[in-house]
C-alpha cells in the first residue's frame, strides 16, 4: 500500500481496481467519486491514489468518474492522529462541487479511522446524494 500511496507505483492502482472488482459488487450507483487530494501531498506523490483506483474501476463497474467533491481547506496529515484530532481535523474539509446524484460510490484508497469518508459523504448528502456507498482498497488495523 505504501508503495503505491507514497512512492508513486502507478501500476498498482489497475491490480488493486481488478481486486475491489472481484470482490465488491457493482454498487447500485449513478456515478463514481473519490475524496479529493490535498494539492500539497498531491504534488509531493504526483498522483492521487483514490482517483487512480476509481478510474480502474470505471470500466469494470459501467460507472462514470466524476469529481464531485472539492476541498475547502488544507488539512494536516491524518497518519498519527487520534479519533477526535481526525474528526476535527476534516470537519468542514470538502463541499459539493455541484449538484450530486441521489446514488454515488465514494472511494478513498485506505479506510482508518472513517473521519475522511464521513466528512466527504457529508458533504455529497449535502449536494444532493441521498445514498453513498463508501468503498476502499484498504483497511488499515490499529
Amino acid at each position: 500500500m505504501s508503495a503505491w500511496k507514497e512512492r508513486g507505483l502507478r501500476g498498482l492502482a489497475e491490480d488493486a481496481g481488478a481486486l475491489v472488482a472481484e470482490v465488491v459488487p457493482r454498487p447500485r450507483a449513478y456515478t463514481i467519486t473519490y475524496v479529493p487530494p490535498d494539492a500539497d501531498r498531491a504534488l509531493e506523490r504526483g498522483h492521487h491514489p483514490a482517483e487512480r483506483l476509481a478510474r480502474a474501476l470505471e470500466p469494470r463497474w459501467q460507472l462514470p468518474v466524476v469529481p464531485l467533491l472539492e476541498r475547502t481547506r488544507p488539512a494536516r496529515r491524518q497518519r498519527g492522529l487520534g479519533l477526535a484530532e481526525r474528526r476535527a481535523n476534516v470537519r468542514g474539509g470538502f463541499r459539493a462541487a455541484g449538484p450530486a446524484p441521489t446514488r454515488v460510490v465514494l472511494l478513498d484508497d485506505v479506510y482508518t479511522s472513517g473521519a475522511t469518508v464521513a466528512a466527504a459523504a457529508s458533504a455529497l448528502r449535502k449536494g444532493g446524494a441521498r445514498h453513498v456507498d463508501v468503498i476502499t482498497f484498504a483497511r488499515a488495523v490499529r
